[in-house]
């Protein structure tokens, strides 16, 4: 399979993800395959695979919508939206994207994802205060220079 192959497949179950298909993804992904998000940094199918299950288990009705994805040589870009009910903090969406390396078999040998994981924070009670209040902060200090 081709990286451009592998890419497109891997973006459709994405898009499709559910409990019982994730070990679909297995033959896309390289034995040694990492994932790596501003929460978890796993090595291995086994690894990636619990960290789905447990997403499927901690929210309820996650979904990945992918607007764009290419392939630029060895990597390939993907951007998407993800959202999901989490229990105490509700609704949530945010956008990322993700860096997909291949190996010479068109396998994934890394995904890095890229997403704001300041959002989530500031659905927590307190820290989300101080989060917002930070960013007002911030932003008044960017806007006047």
């Amino acid at each position: 399979m081709t990286a451009y192959q592998t890419c497109a497949r891997y973006v459709a179950l994405f898009e499709t993800l559910t409990p019982q298909n994730i070990a679909q993804l297995e033959p896309l992904l390289s034995e040694q395959v990492r994932f790596r998000d501003p929460f978890n940094d796993v090595c291995g199918f086994a690894a990636v695979q619990r960290l789905l299950e447990d997403m499927f288990e901690r929210t309820r009705d996650p979904r990945f919508e992918v607007s764009h994805w290419s392939l630029d040589g060895e990597c390939g870009y993907v951007l998407w939206t993800f959202t999901a009910f989490l229990p105490v903090l509700g609704s949530w969406q945010v956008e990322g994207v993700s860096r997909l390396t291949f190996d010479d078999q068109g396998r994934i040998a890394s995904h890095v994802d890229y997403w704001d994981a300041g959002g989530l924070y500031e659905k927590v009670p307190l820290l989300g205060r101080v989060i917002r209040l930070i960013r007002r902060r911030l932003g008044r200090v960017q806007q006047a220079a």
